[in-house]
């Protein structure tokens, strides 16, 4: 493919050894997504574990009124027992693909350096499973978290929510879900270029029809296997694209990130403002040359460093590090 021309130096050097292929909608049907993900999950599984310094537990806890339960995965530092911050963590995939153990080495690297606890959420994934699952699992998901903070070691007061792409939009809209349900108390929302708007009508959103990993093609499906023929239209509700949420007032301190060269740049940029012009505390950041989950494919990048080390800093102010 032909890359942008705003692309990162080095993240194109990388790219053009890596050749890394994009996620393909051209051909695929709903009822293709299931095979994807089996060799996407196929992939993590065959993946060797974090190293030592830390011990996962699984954990499955009561899911939304009426559903299965929800699995959590238990990440906390080896060591004394003491009372944590914890960084409750919801995992990418476009809402179709994914699980916890994905991101198992990252979070390694979030519970070495900010010595807290992460909680990281197994959610049931679109078409199969189309909102308002993914976002009520999450949910409830954080409410067992934040009423078992004693049994985890966790201070419920420094509780951030976090998540990645798709995991992002559900992160913000589980924090939305927080606030106008009384709760849980979430101190910081770390919002990782997020997935937020099924409308697509921002210019990124139609500029990107080629790009790497995640194009304007692929953006349309995951909205579409997650909202069905609701997906840009007006029945949809801001938990499931919190862009869509009309007053962002009383949510906590947010952190927003997104790459210059992506589909979600102008949504993530305009939810930063509207946080700010609501009167909530909020970092963004626009990586010049970024492309979609860059920091994750070239993670030794400068950017990409930059790009975990200004987020790794984000937390460890929110919880008082």
């Amino acid at each position: 493919m032909a890359y942008h021309p705003n692309l990162d130096p080095e993240l194109r050097a990388a790219l053009e050894q890596l050749q890394p292929p994009a996620f393909d909608v051209s051909t695929m049907t709903m009822e293709d997504v299931a095979g994807v993900r089996a060799q996407v999950h196929a992939v993590v599984a065959a993946a060797s574990p974090p190293d030592g310094g830390m011990t996962i537990e699984d954990r499955h806890v009561p899911g939304p009124e009426g559903d299965p339960d929800v699995r959590l995965r238990v990440h906390r530092p080896a060591g004394p027992e003491e009372v944590r911050p914890c960084l409750y963590w919801i995992h990418g995939g476009g809402m179709m693909i994914g699980k916890p153990e994905m991101d198992d080495a990252f979070l390694a690297e979030y519970v070495e350096w900010l010595g807290c606890v992460v909680v990281a959420v197994d959610y049931r994934l679109a078409p199969e499973h189309p909102d308002p699952a993914p976002v009520e699992d999450c949910y409830a998901g954080l409410v067992w978290t934040a009423k078992n903070a004693a049994e985890l070691g966790i201070d419920p007061a420094r509780l951030a929510v976090g998540g990645a792409s798709a995991g992002g939009g559900l992160a913000a809209g589980t924090v939305l879900l927080a606030r106008d349900r009384g709760g849980p108390a979430v101190a910081f929302q770390l919002l990782v270029c997020p997935m937020l708007d099924d409308r697509n009508v921002t210019p990124s959103s139609q500029e990107f029809a080629d790009a790497v990993l995640w194009n304007r093609a692929a953006n349309l499906f995951g909205w579409r296997a997650l909202l069905g023929e609701r997906a840009g239209g007006d029945d949809v509700s801001p938990y499931a694209a919190p862009a869509r949420a009309e007053d962002l007032s009383g949510l906590p301190p947010a952190f927003v990130d997104v790459g210059e060269v992506e589909v979600f740049r102008d949504e993530d940029m305009d939810y930063a403002r509207r946080l700010l012009a609501a009167g909530v505390s909020t970092e963004l950041h626009v990586y010049p040359g970024g492309f979609h989950g860059f920091d994750m494919m070239v993670p030794d990048a400068m950017l990409s460093v930059r790009a975990r080390e200004a987020r790794i800093a984000a937390l460890r102010r929110a919880f008082g590090g």
